[in-house]
């Protein structure tokens, strides 16, 4: 597989592979790819646990900012 990158990406993923946490372009993409494949499977998670549950008298808006509250905790 060839993926076409603009100067600005490629030289960020050149910086990455220099840092030293990563062997070559490729491994830094695999990792980007398995990160976007957890975020999606929690987000999946999410909405199923949504799904589940009861509902809420919390309007959308309430919901999110209990969210952004309960990260500022942690």
């Amino acid at each position: 597989m060839n993926i076409s990158l603009p100067d600005e990406l490629k030289a960020h993923v050149e910086a990455q592979v220099r840092s030293g946490q990563f062997a070559n372009a490729s491994d830094y993409v695999r990792n980007l790819i398995r990160y976007d494949q957890r975020e999606l499977d929690m987000v999946r998670a999410a909405l199923a646990s949504g799904d589940a549950s009861p509902d809420s008298p919390l309007s959308v808006a309430q919901v999110i900012e209990s969210e952004f509250d309960a990260l500022d905790r942690a």
